[in-house]
């Protein structure tokens, strides 16, 4: 008998709904929704799910490391054997070094269906060091905007008639739904500004298309506003009546008039002037989230233009804005499953980075109880999972060195640590120096490789979920468990309940199955989990545009704050100001990373034949110029240095570049040299290997790394690594470049 499922996808953070045909125990076809609303999200990674999952490498039985930590020297054990142990030792840990010792780094997208329990699982136990690559991708992002004005807004792309892309590319085969609106809303005429180093897909269909030099997007927001307030474009009367800080915002964009901005960016003053008066006219513009300004030395000052931008051009809170949807109102948000009244201020206090780069700690957030309570009811908002973390690099170093204190035990849950954050050489040494490493995941990567316990984990395939935007998106969207997971898999839920029963917390995790916590959670609508299935898709709330007027906004002003009194009071420049890399003989050129192809989300899908082919090879982007200074063209294999590090990489040399930029891949290691090279030549090829985290390679207020415009030189080598030969895309590594799938 053959039935269908909707499920939604967690191949990556866009968790489009899909439906899954099965036959006979077996899923035979993934498709696109049935709904017509969502008909056309879906990319390859969501229609080729079933392959990956069923790939003979696939984890299926927990692991015990019997070897030296990275031999690859297994034993498999029994779930009840696993968690045993690892409750043993944690405790061990705990009673030795306190609760602050033990970390945990997770991507909710990822594991999909946590809802909350990890986090609460961290809080009961008093641990404040939860870490994440949201940290440097949006969740960081919300922690900014609601300094700014108490929540993270989100774009009415489709009604919208201006819509900017800071180095943003949404493509058909990745952030797909984003891409889609894009697209239909220039088609109802919408113009489109485009920021980027490249001459990106979009960037080819954008009315305006600044190339400016990676890692100046401070500097050009700055300069917008210094155009926006000189030539008095903005919304006199929102600015009057529902901003604080104006005059001081409009003394420090004069620091930035466009003369100075044009040398900063290397962008036409004229094109500045015009995209800014674009973008102010505008009777309702979007700049959607972008993952660029998230990893710059002045990320927090470009997100707080962009933030300052859309409220003083009146398109905050408005039809084809960007909204502040608050609480979805149907839903227990998890931040009461979280509990974060648990952990006690002294543990607070302990929260790695918290003292120097605070923005997204619980130092960073706890100005904004206050106002969020007045607001929206809730004194806790950790919106995308970006607010209340460690320092991801904070933690590292204190895994490594015990400064300030040891950390000792390090979960990772659908996060591939090794490979996610900057200065790869320290997070493997840091992971050496652990007394307990488990790992939930499906497949062996870098990360589970040196851990002392590999859990085999669960698919969007497998389980059912409530999918609630990250409390970003206002839509409650349905996944129903399609199959059931291949025996020995388990999900996030087992894990953490298990766990907490071990260690004393069975009281605290009453719920006995996912479902019955999802019920937990509709408690609002009245409904279990199966009857909601029963009558919704995907349920969006009604927006109520301009609710500040009844109620402010989430800030201790109760206003837009442009003059931040948060990071005043945490001690940065309230006001926001452009900072970068120097460049210097040695490191002539930029590079900017972290760019994805298509068949890949960060260091996933790998295993797959019919991807790699697709994209067989790390490629750099290079301008010709570039390749001709450097005695190099398309095929050739390069060396790309920074003051860091070094990777490898294959050149593919495109007019479509900027002269004097670099652009490098994310991600990248070959699944199938695990056995022979202990990191899957992660440790040659990913870009963690070249940026680095010192304190003059960070953000100030958040402690991000510098992605975008990183000094670096190049050096031809005589051909591809040899363990090139021993991979897949063996025959891809002498050939010349293809056109990529990237983009």
């Amino acid at each position: 008998m053959s039935e269908r499922k909707r499920v939604t996808c967690t191949v990556c953070d866009v968790a489009c709904q899909l439906t899954a045909d099965v036959h006979e125990g077996q899923v035979i076809r993934v498709g696109p929704s049935d709904n017509p609303l969502l008909k056309d999200n879906i990319c390859m990674k969501g229609a080729s799910a079933r392959k990956l999952y069923a790939r003979p490498e696939r984890l299926t039985t927990p692991l015990r490391r019997v070897g030296e930590r990275g031999e690859h020297r297994w034993e498999e054990v029994s779930w009840d054997t696993a968690l045993d142990d690892i409750a043993e030792r944690l405790a061990t840990v705990i009673d030795r070094h306190g609760p602050e010792a033990f970390a945990v780094a997770s991507s909710n997208w990822n594991t999909a269906n946590e809802n909350g329990l990890g986090r609460r699982f961290m809080n009961l136990l008093g641990s404040p060091n939860y870490i994440s690559g949201v940290s440097m991708c949006m969740g960081n992002t919300s922690a900014v905007n609601r300094m700014t004005y108490g929540w993270f807004p989100f774009p009415d792309i489709l009604n919208s008639d201006c819509i900017v892309l800071f180095g943003h590319n949404p493509r058909r085969h990745s952030w797909t739904p984003i891409y889609n609106w894009i697209r239909q809303a220039q088609e109802r005429g919408a113009k489109v500004i485009v920021l980027d180093p490249r001459v990106s897909s979009n960037a080819d269909r954008a009315d305006i298309h600044l190339q400016l030099r990676a890692g100046t997007d401070t500097a050009m927001t700055l300069g917008w506003l210094n155009v926006i307030i000189e030539e008095q474009l903005y919304d006199k009367r929102f600015v009057r009546d529902w901003t604080v800080g104006f005059e001081d915002l409009a003394e420090r964009v004069r620091e930035y008039p466009v003369s100075r901005v044009a040398e900063i960016t290397g962008v036409d003053p004229e094109t500045i002037r015009a995209a800014a008066r674009m973008y102010a006219r505008a009777r309702a513009a979007t700049i959607p989230w972008t993952p660029v300004t998230d990893k710059q030395v002045s990320s927090t000052s470009a997100i707080r233009c962009h933030a300052i931008l859309r409220a003083i051009c009146g398109h905050l809170d408005v039809p084809g804005g960007e909204i502040l949807w608050g609480f979805n109102p149907n839903v227990i948000p998890e931040e009461e499953i979280e509990n974060h009244d648990a952990l006690s201020q002294a543990q607070r206090d302990k929260q790695l980075g918290a003292d120097t780069h605070p923005v997204y700690t619980h130092r960073g957030m706890a100005p904004l109880e206050g106002p969020l309570e007045r607001v929206w009811g809730q004194r806790y908002a950790n919106i995308v999972m970006g607010n209340y973390m460690a320092n991801p690099t904070a933690v590292f170093r204190a895994m490594e060195t015990g400064d300030p204190y040891p950390v000792k035990a390090l979960f990772t849950l659908g996060n591939n640590v090794v490979m996610s954050y900057p200065n790869q050489q320290r997070i493997v040494r840091a992971m050496h120096n652990q007394d307990l490493i488990v790992t939930h995941e499906l497949f062996m990567t870098p990360t589970a490789a040196l851990s002392d316990y590999v859990l085999p984990g669960d698919t969007f395939l497998e389980r059912p979920n409530l999918h609630d935007g990250f409390r970003w998106i206002p839509r409650l969207q349905v996944s129903e468990q399609a199959v059931e997971p291949p025996e020995g898999c388990r999900g996030v839920f087992d894990f953490w309940t298990g766990l907490a029963g071990r260690m004393g917390l069975a009281e605290q995790f009453p719920w006995r199955s996912v479902e019955e916590l999802i019920d937990h959670r509709l408690t609002p609508t009245g409904k279990t989990f199966a009857e909601y299935c029963a009558q919704h898709d995907c349920e969006f709330t009604v927006p109520q545009y301009r609710s500040y007027r009844k109620t402010g906004f989430a800030t201790p002003s109760g206003k837009v704050e442009l003059r931040s009194s948060v990071l005043e009071g945490l001690g940065f420049d309230p006001l926001p100001y452009h900072r970068a890399l120097a460049t210097s003989p040695e490191f002539p050129l930029l590079a900017f990373v972290g760019v994805r192809e298509d068949p890949y989300f960060q260091t996933g899908q790998r295993q797959l034949t019919q991807f790699r082919r697709l994209a067989p090879l790390p490629r750099a982007f290079l301008h010709p110029d570039d390749a001709t200074a450097h005695g190099v063209d398309s095929g050739s294999w390069i060396e790309v240095s920074t003051e860091h590090g070094s990777m490898t990489v294959q050149v593919d040399v495109r007019s479509d570049m900027l002269v004097g930029h670099v652009r490098l891949p994310h991600g990248w290691w070959f699944p199938e040299l695990m056995d022979d090279v202990s990191d899957g030549a992660a440790s040659t090829h990913n870009d963690g290997m070249i940026v680095g985290d010192e304190p003059h390679q960070l953000d100030h207020e958040q402690g991000l790394p510098h992605f975008c415009g990183i000094p670096c030189r190049l050096a031809a080598l005589d051909g591809p690594p040899a363990h090139i030969a021993a991979t897949a895309s063996a025959d891809y590594a002498t050939a010349p470049a293809v056109t990529p799938v990237a983009s």
